[in-house]
């Protein structure tokens, strides 16, 4: 039953990707027939990412996910069982890992045709970037919209029932459209550090800097958010 569970994270997160940084491909790839749409095609298909790997994460008996941030929080909550945290966290980053790679096969000619970070080859694609290099604002940004997320999932229940997936993807797609739009929302470490590793490994063509020196904000920011909103759920 665990390894069904842990399966599902790393499906789940794998289809998160593949949806999310596909939609990020499509605006920014030179011939794609989507470049230059705008902020909320994309926010809206980050909160369709989410709805879908939940469904299928949970199919599998998964909890749903999808965020080692989450997953910390909810282990705060005492949804899930501590022994249970770093599997899960494994199962996202190699999901979000595997995603990221899927969506690369799949614009391979895409990458070729775009020859600089001008010409849409950037690491946008797949990992967050700020607005405004401000590093701490950059990182309350995430505090903040990481912790409104997880507070308004956690009232929602049991996430993973129903039409809940879809409640949860618009909210994501509410807190893009409202709070996103500073660093690129990444709410999620493994929805940002997976493709971000995978744009550094993989043999990208014309593929620009990965900014790792940026890389603490998505993977600190979302993690303070997520436990602040879970210690704030404790006390209803």
């Amino acid at each position: 039953m665990f390894m069904d569970a842990y399966l599902g994270e790393f499906v789940g997160t794998m289809i998160l990707v593949i949806l999310g940084a596909g939609a990020g491909a499509s605006i920014n790839l030179n011939k794609a027939y989507a470049k230059g749409q705008g902020w909320l095609y994309v926010a809206f298909a980050w909160g369709m990412a989410v709805a879908f790997g939940v469904y299928v994460a949970a199919s599998f008996g998964a909890p749903g996910h999808l965020n080692p941030a989450f997953t910390i929080a909810a282990a705060i909550s005492g949804m899930i069982k501590w022994s249970q945290v770093v599997g899960f966290i494994i199962a996202q980053m190699l999901g979000a890992f595997v995603g990221a790679a899927i969506v690369v096969i799949h614009f391979y000619p895409h990458f070729k045709a775009s020859k600089s970070e001008a010409e849409g080859n950037t690491v946008g694609i797949f990992a967050t970037k700020p607005a405004i290099n401000s590093p701490v604002f950059n990182f309350l940004s995430e505090v903040i919209a990481t912790f409104t997320f997880t507070y308004i999932t956690f009232n929602l229940g049991n996430f993973t029932e129903g039409l809940k997936p879809f409640i949860v993807g618009f909210v994501i797609f509410a807190i893009g459209a409202s709070l996103g739009s500073t660093t690129g929302y990444a709410l999620n470490p493994a929805r940002d550090w997976g493709p971000r590793f995978a744009y550094t490994v993989l043999p990208i063509p014309h593929k620009t800097a990965a900014h790792w020196e940026y890389a603490w904000v998505p993977m600190c920011g979302p993690i303070v958010g997520a436990a602040i909103a879970a210690l704030l759920f404790n006390l209803q």
